[in-house]
């Protein structure tokens, strides 16, 4: 099977160091181009990780003819317009979360993307192709821990340096955009549907005015999430899906580990039972999963309502800090 040529739009150490040898991996991909504003940046990193053509603009990649799928890993405020670009010049996209600064921005991507029905777009939330959460998406549906209660989602990284990029307002920076959204979209994910109503509380670093902790409440009736994020904080990251009768833990949710095995926990009163998993590279599970949607015409894993779904939230988490009381979805 030919596999699918696909364009980096960037030279962000994330997409160096995570996405593009996890897209190398994949059976069903190869990246062949790479894009910066800086040729020369663009031309050695080409030439570190063996990618065949570097272009000195993110136009010149997208209007490739030999490109079949854009990768956005651009700064938050440009996710959506570079997206748009992408599609406009034919090719899928594989856009990094969050879909955009609000639910309003997201919105404009499906409401152009529908005029490109043959593209796929998907928003990168790469946690979703891990095993241990199909695993634990699979036991909660299957009653293993009785009636789902509570998520309960801790996330956070200690970075004070005003000159980064997350902590760039103007460039959508902050927590909730970068790792607040892992919160909200894992406590959808596990109770499989939208919450009611939101509680939230949003801390404001006093010099570049960005989130630097946030935390709050999702009520979805039968159950609620309650979730903390921060900036500056220690570093951490734990899940717990509570039930009726069990409980699920998730050591590494959300950034797992490439180089050796992850564990989620299953107890059931007084029994706690490890779950292993092989080590895996969820970018490269993520890259085959949206390559095969390509490939086969089917539905992309997660569609772009999704991201617009956790954008609400997200707006409505900031809105309830502001109004102090809860916010309707």
């Amino acid at each position: 099977m030919k596999k699918l040529a696909w364009g980096i739009l960037s030279t962000s150490r994330f997409a160096a160091r995570a996405i593009i040898p996890a897209t190398q991996r994949s059976s069903l991909s190869e990246v062949s181009a790479i894009a910066s504003r800086d040729k020369v940046r663009a031309e050695q990193l080409a030439a570190q990780l063996g990618i065949r053509k570097a272009y000195g603009s993110y136009e010149e990649l997208i209007s490739d003819p030999e490109i079949d799928v854009i990768y956005n890993p651009l700064p938050n405020h440009l996710h959506v317009d570079w997206t748009l670009r992408a599609l406009e010049a034919g090719k899928h996209v594989l856009c990094e979360k969050p879909i955009g600064i609000n639910h309003v921005d997201a919105r404009r991507l499906q409401n152009v993307s529908k005029v490109f029905p043959n593209l796929k777009v998907m928003e990168a939330f790469m946690y979703r192709h891990h095993p241990q959460w199909r695993k634990a998406k699979e036991l909660v549906e299957t009653g293993a821990i009785g009636e789902l209660k509570e998520v309960q989602a801790h996330y956070s990284y200690y970075n004070d340096d005003a000159s980064n990029i997350r902590n760039k307002i103007e460039f959508g920076g902050g927590g909730m955009l970068d790792i607040g959204c892992y919160c909200v979209s894992i406590s959808r994910f596990v109770f499989g549907r939208e919450p009611n109503r939101v509680l939230g509380r949003i801390e404001r670093d006093p010099d570049t005015k960005v989130d630097r902790f946030a935390s709050g409440a999702l009520d979805f009736g039968s159950g609620v999430t309650t979730f903390s994020c921060g900036t500056q904080l220690q570093p951490y990251q734990r899940v717990n899906i509570m039930g009726t009768k069990g409980r699920i833990e998730l050591e590494i949710p959300f950034n797992a580990p490439i180089d050796r095995p992850t564990s989620i926990w299953l107890q059931r009163g007084g029994s706690i039972e490890e779950i292993r998993f092989e080590i895996c590279d969820q970018y490269t599970i993520q890259a085959d999963h949206f390559a095969e949607s390509i490939i086969k015409d089917t539905d992309v894993p997660t569609p772009i309502s999704d991201g617009i779904a956790n954008m609400k939230v997200i707006d409505a988490v900031f809105e309830s800090s502001d109004k102090e009381s809860w916010v309707n979805i």
